[in-house]
């Protein structure tokens, strides 16, 4: 791939130049309906705790109309992979991060975020995903990140529910009505009750 995609994919890695954070902490954010910021209207989102103390995710209801064959013409095994890239989220928008579906760490540059899942962010391996176990991932453009405190303030602030994360929802085929259907689900859920509630306050 070009050197600009592998600076651009470098300038994630302040996320994870720490210490790794527990697997288990990973959360589903659904955003409130009357949450009309265009980047996150009607969107649902994967995070975790990062070791910077902030958060880090991606939208996980955003497919594009690009392939990642179409992206990286020249890079042959990109044409192997069937699912459209998403678009993850405003950070670092001209870089390529993953979610790769794996029983151990896929490479360097990869933060577990539950078990069997991991958000890989150096270009390296995200090419090593794609020349190995291409449709084991799925791939996006950007990402979402938050400072320290900041994912808390929004959720008190009635901005997000959170629900239990879920691999089916993550690589979810079809994400057409997805926020419509864990909105629903998520009404059940005061998100101060949610026991990944209490995580936000590390």
């Amino acid at each position: 791939m070009t050197s600009a995609f592998r600076l651009l994919a470098a300038a994630a890695l302040f996320f994870i130049s720490a210490p790794l954070f527990a697997e288990d902490e990973a959360m589903i954010l659904v955003a409130h309906p009357a949450f009309r910021d265009l980047e996150y209207r009607q969107t649902v989102l994967i995070a975790s705790p990062a070791p910077n103390g902030g958060h880090v995710g991606v939208i996980l209801n955003r497919p594009t109309r690009r392939s990642l064959g179409s992206l990286f013409p020249e890079h042959e095994p990109s044409k192997k992979v069937v699912d459209p890239v998403f678009y993850g989220g405003p950070f670092s928008r001209g870089a390529l991060v993953a979610l790769v579906h794996a029983d151990q760490s896929p490479g360097s540059g990869s933060v577990p975020l539950m078990n069997g899942l991991y958000l890989a962010f150096r270009a390296n391996t995200i090419d090593h995903v794609i020349e190995t176990t291409p449709n084991d991932a799925r791939y996006f453009v950007g990402y979402v990140g938050w400072r320290p405190g900041e994912l808390r303030s929004e959720i008190d602030r009635g901005l997000w529910s959170v629900i239990n994360a879920d691999l089916d929802v993550v690589f979810r085929k079809d994400t057409e009505g997805l926020w419509e259907e864990l909105l629903q689900s998520s009404k059940r859920i005061r998100a101060g009750d949610h026991p990944l509630y209490a995580l936000l306050a590390r």
